[in-house]
Formats: C-alpha cells, structure tokens, sequence
C-alpha cells in the first residue's frame, strides 16, 4: 500500500487569526465543535475484492489518539467536542494506515467542520484465493524519493515544534533537489508566514499553484493570506480556484463571499455565504444580514440574525442582535 504524505494540508495559525480578527472583530476562540464528513472510496480502477469496512483515527497535533471509528464505504464520521487546533484523520484499512489527513479547526464560535475524504481504490492482480488490495491513495498523493521523503517529514516536525528556521532549511533542501513538490511549496509557505514574511509566503503559495493548478489548499492559503491583507480583487481568482477544486470547503465559499462583499459586489457574494453556512459556517449569516441592511432590507437582516442566534446562542452580542430583530422583523 502507498502512504498518502501527512501534513498536505497544514494551514499557518497566522493566517487564520489575521482573518477572524479582520472579519470578526469580536472573536474569541471557543471549543465544542464537531469534525464530520463523508468517506468517498472510487473504486472503478479495481476489479479485487475490497474491505467493506475503513478505520478512522483521529489524532491530536501531538500524536494522541482522540478518537476512533469504523464506518462503511462511502459512510459518514463524526468527532465530537474538539477545541481549536489541528488534527490529523487517518485511515486505517485491514490494520493499516493507508491515509493521513491534516485538519485545522479554528473559529470563533462553537461550530460543525465538515472534512469530506476522497479515496481511490486500485488494486493489483492478485494471486491465489481471494486477492488483497494493494493500495488506497488520496487526491494530491505526491510521491518522493526516500532522502525527500524523510526531509519532509522532518520538515514537518519541527513545525509541530515551532522550530521553523530548522524547517525552512529542510524543506529548501527537499526543493533544490526536487522543484516540482507542490506540497513542500506549500509547507514552505506556512514556514515564512511563522516567521513574519508574507511576500515569501505569497510568493510560496504561488509557486505551489503553479505546479499543481487544482491544488485546494495552496489556493486557499494564498486566498486566505490575500484576505488578511485586504487585497480582495486579488483573492477572487485563488479562491474562485479553491471552490472550484474543493467545492465542500466552507471557508473557501466564505472567503469568497467576503471577498466580493468589500469589492461591494453583494450579489456575487450571496451564493457563496449561503453555500458557507450550508457546509457549517454560521458566520455567514452575519456577512448576508451586515450586507442586507447596508442595502436597507432590514428585514432580510433581521432573518439572518435570527437564523445566527438560532445556532449560536451564547453569541456575547445576542442582545443586541436581538434588538435589532425585534426592530426589524418582518411582521
């Protein structure tokens, strides 16, 4: 079985506390939320017999074990509780570990995350009896040498140590010896926004893209950092991109929306605030009730507000978004 690389998709704390404190001034960081998705295995490449069961692990950013599940093919998990901070899903088939999948759960409110996995099955001919798959791979495996391999890995590792100056010189290595691993650019991006260096960081994410058009999370993490920046025309395309590569994103679809709500383009931004909170991210409701009542629909404000409070009761301004309802209300 092939290894998919663990931390493709690491996401920089700088980045996402820049952006919250930009579009929510009022966050503080809160536990309690839920990690769920759906396990989608394609399996039109295999003709094998295939397991009729998947184990996931969840893993805390230090390596312990937080949960564990078994679901069926193309079934649904579920981890409940969990505080701000990352995860790593792994996947488990017949005892072993055939995928890694790094989560970032950061938001301001108790809320539901929804990390949906894409697996594909191939199998290899098989001998006698019933044949055994040999590998279960996820979209953007990126397959190295073993010296590159152990340089990533490595690199990982000290940025789970917040040893980043170690982990830039890891990962320049790994890139002198191979310029096309996408997943290192973009592990390299993350590193110089550690370290304070936006443009290396933006300039990271870029080169990442451009080996790997489609590549959800180097798109985001551009998108995100051109967010925090302001530079919202910019964002567009990224982020246009990352919805278009990992249309179950939330925040893709709310970064989006928020882009083109400061571009004063509201009509544009409905959809994908609408598709955000779909997905989990109730902060949407705020985006469409701040954008309905600058265009004097107060009462479509009020509803969103509603709707918000509805999900998040313990918001530290429920009473005056309740006021605000009480005011507005379509009667």
């Amino acid at each position: 079985m092939s290894e998919r690389t663990n931390g493709t998709r690491r996401i920089a704390r700088a980045v996402l506390v820049a952006v919250f404190l930009l579009l929510c001034p009022h966050a503080s960081a809160q536990g309690g939320h839920t990690l769920f998705g759906d396990v989608r295995v394609d399996e039109g490449k295999a003709a094998e017999l295939k397991p009729l069961t998947l184990d996931l692990v969840l893993y805390s950013e230090t390596g312990t074990i937080l949960g564990r599940q078994t679901i069926t093919n193309n079934g649904r998990y579920r981890f409940l509780n969990l505080a701000n901070g990352r995860y790593v899903i792994a996947v488990e088939v017949e005892g072993a570990e055939v995928a890694r999948v790094p989560v970032t759960l950061q938001y301001a409110y108790k809320t539901d995350h929804r990390e949906d996995l894409n697996l594909e099955w191939r199998g290899g001919a098989g001998g006698g009896g019933v044949p055994r798959a040999q590998t279960v791979s996820a979209a953007d495996f990126y397959k190295r040498t073993t010296p590159n391999k152990s340089l990533f890995e490595r690199a990982q590792k000290a940025i789970d140590n917040k040893r980043y100056e170690q982990a830039h010189s890891l990962l320049d290595q790994l890139l002198a010896a191979d310029p096309h691993d996408f997943q290192a650019w973009t592990e390299l991006g993350t590193v110089h926004l550690m370290l304070d260096d936006a443009a290396e960081a933006e300039r990271a994410y870029r080169r990442a893209v451009e080996e790997r058009p489609a590549f959800a999370l180097a798109l985001l993490n551009l998108g995100r950092l051109l967010v925090a920046q302001r530079r919202f025309d910019a964002a567009v395309e990224p982020l246009t991109r990352a919805v278009e590569a990992q249309p179950a994103s939330a925040e893709a679809n709310y970064l989006l929306g928020e882009s083109y709500l400061q571009l004063k383009r509201g009509s544009k931004s409905v959809p994908y605030f609408t598709e955000a909170i779909r997905l989990g991210k109730t902060e949407g409701h705020l985006r469409l009730a701040a954008l309905y009542n600058a265009a004097g629909l107060k009462d479509r404000a009020a509803a969103e507000y509603e709707q918000f409070l509805a999900k998040n009761p313990n918001h530290p301004d429920r009473k005056k978004l309740e006021e605000y309802v009480r005011e507005n209300k379509k009667k």
